[in-house]
């Protein structure tokens, strides 16, 4: 464990300079007690990186002290441990291996080193004997139906990351797996998942649409994650038991053991809007009042051919009871889309439930609306510290025809008040993103199909509005301090100063050149920081569903940070799904980033 007050030390990375009070949503805030988070280890992994090279790769975590390094050791076969390094290692977390004999398999494993005292080794990954050439580590699973979403969390209390995924057959089911793949049990969603209507379908029906209904988290701050799942009758979970209930129409909140698939404990899902059929219902883990994890629940049915009624609920794990903590039904006009962020957006602490048009505070009640504003529905939206020179987090949202001719539009997170529009012919702009993809313009870049800005300045950062990426999913990848796309199952970097339209930009591989595949939207199973550095995986079925391509960057950096999911805005924003976008951290990250204060963090279940 980290010494109390401990800062973390960001070395090998020439842009950060020191933080500046003001900026950003950490600076000069009053933080409520530490946020229980995950007691991970160091989430070593090692992959080929050419014909003769294994690059291993592991976490910096976020209590870590500021002045430690590591140690790399090496086993090949069945031989003795070696550290493979000369000096202690401060700059980066991974390191190239030159001197392997890949015809044999090779285990590496990491030491902590503090003031010249070298701690206990981490876990160990092991690279088999003549292993592919390949950015890939690969997780056998059972025969089964296509899987179209992935989730991650601590099932077993080993401190990695495990696998629960879904199976789309009829009926449905999840299933789970060690992180090393080892089957640990199935749920059945039973008769009422059989009806997959996107928009009207079964009550226990899941992942449809932009509906999941599914998430996994440590919600009762324990150290083991559990599964959240929206239930009817007919479920019958890991153990063997089934769910009974004698309407088919009632839903249920449920609270899976995360190791055994094993019914912990349920509770109703409110009956308001039951006139008008199940409601389906998209997941998010959120620290409503920031020191204890909260499940947030956002359900939609549809009235009749026309409307939809939306309920928003919030739900606390104890460990022994599920229990909902406040609902809210949108009367007004507060519009939605099709993905919801959970984070702090006013810095007070607490985390609020953000949608598209309007944000609840931790209480429940509405922060703000911006349906008053000219903001209708939309199928993306960004919050993230966009601009680093200025106070606290922005917004970036895309809209589906709206009547105003809005196409795109930045905007104060934490009021909801716009800072600049762009306005067109009415269209459903499908697509929009942000990032740091230029660092020849301070903050991040913003994007749909109108061209590429920077957003602080609202400036074209590339004046030929043809040429922009396509506006799909972030990825920090390739080892610099900008980001990289993952478009439709291409791993992409935009090169600002030789820009190209969207079917040419360049690429550094291809998923499918590994046997990975993409579901619906073009989007992957997962996409997030689950081991290694600081830099994201992606998570994808192969085409025969019986195996999860875990893509992980083979290339070295000596940039160094914390684990991304050690940062609690990025963390709340891997349990969400509905239309898959990409997860921010709380500070900004990107060309000329600040040091990154400490995660105002604990490590569940570490008393």
């Amino acid at each position: 464990m980290a010494a109390a007050g401990a800062m973390i030390l960001v070395v090998g990375l020439s842009q950060l300079g020191t933080a500046s009070p003001g900026t950003g949503t950490a600076q000069g805030t009053t933080a409520a007690a530490a946020r229980p988070m995950e007691n991970l280890g160091r989430g070593v992994v090692a992959v080929r990186s050419g014909e003769s090279d294994v690059l291993v790769s592991w976490r910096l975590l976020g209590l870590d002290p500021e002045n430690i390094g590591f140690n790399v050791y090496r086993a090949t076969g069945d031989g003795d441990w070696s550290q493979i390094n000369d000096d202690v290692l401060t700059d980066g977390t991974n390191f190239v291996d030159s001197g392997a004999d890949l015809s044999q398999s090779n285990s590496y494993r990491v030491t902590p080193v503090v003031d010249g005292e070298e701690g206990e080794p981490s876990g160990a990954f092991t690279l088999d004997a003549d292993a592919a050439d390949e950015p890939v580590v690969r997780v056998p699973l059972r025969d089964g139906g296509r899987i179209q979403f992935v989730w991650v969390g601590d099932l077993t209390g080993d401190g990695e990351y495990d696998y629960v995924i879904d199976r789309q057959t009829s009926p449905q089911s999840i299933e789970a797996y060690s992180s090393e793949g080892d089957f640990l049990w199935e749920v059945d969603m039973g008769p009422n998942s059989t009806d997959q209507n996107n928009i009207e379908g079964g009550s226990a029906t899941i992942d449809v649409g932009h509906n999941d209904g599914v998430t996994v988290y440590d919600f009762d701050s324990d150290g083991r994650s559990e599964v959240a799942v929206r239930i009817a009758d007919g479920v019958t979970f890991g153990d063997g038991e089934t769910f009974s209930h004698d309407n088919d129409t009632e839903q249920f909140i449920a609270i899976l053991d995360g190791q055994t698939g094993a019914l912990r404990s349920s509770a109703p899902v409110p009956t308001d809007y039951i006139s008008d059929g199940p409601m389906y219902a998209r997941f998010a883990a959120c620290y409503l009042d920031g020191e204890t994890p909260s499940l947030v629940s956002y359900m939609k049915n549809r009235v009749g051919n026309g409307g939809f009624n939306l309920m928003v609920t919030a739900w606390s794990f104890d460990g022994s009871n599920v229990d909902m903590q406040w609902k809210w039904l949108r009367n007004g006009n507060h519009p939605d889309g099709h993905n919801s962020r959970c984070l702090d957006v006013d810095s007070d602490g607490d985390d609020e439930f953000a949608e598209i048009g309007f944000v609840l505070d931790g209480d429940g009640s509405l922060l703000y609306s911006m349906g008053g504003q000219g903001i209708v529905h939309g199928d993306r939206f960004h919050i993230a510290d966009m601009d680093p020179s200025r106070p606290g987090l922005e917004g970036y949202g895309v809209q589906q025809d709206n009547p105003g001719g809005l196409h795109e539009y930045y905007y104060d997170a934490a009021t909801g008040e716009l800072i600049w529009e762009h306005y067109g012919s009415v269209a459903d702009v499908g697509r929009g993103m942000a990032g740091d993809i230029d660092p020849n313009h301070p903050g991040m870049e913003v994007w749909s199909f109108d061209g590429l800005y920077n957003a602080p300045s609202n400036q074209l950062a590339e004046p030929d509005t043809n040429l922009r990426p396509w506006p799909q999913m972030g990825l920090w990848w390739d080892g610099d301090i900008t980001i990289e796309l993952f478009n439709n199952g291409k791993f992409e970097k935009w090169d600002p100063d030789n820009p190209t339209p969207t079917n040419s930009v360049p690429r550094l591989l291809r998923a499918q050149d590994y046997g990975g595949t993409v579901g619906p939207r073009s989007q992957p199973g997962f996409l997030g920081d689950i081991h290694g550095d600081w830099r994201e995986e992606v998570v994808l079925p192969n085409g025969s569903s019986d195996e999860l391509l875990v893509f992980t960057t083979d290339r070295p950096s000596d940039i160094r940070l914390y684990t991304l999911a050690h940062n609690p805005v990025y963390r709340n924003d891997m349990t969400v799904k509905g239309y898959m976008q990409s997860h921010h951290v709380d500070y900004f990250l990107g060309a000329g980033m600040e040091q990154p204060p400490r995660p105002d963090i604990s490590y569940a279940g570490s008393d």
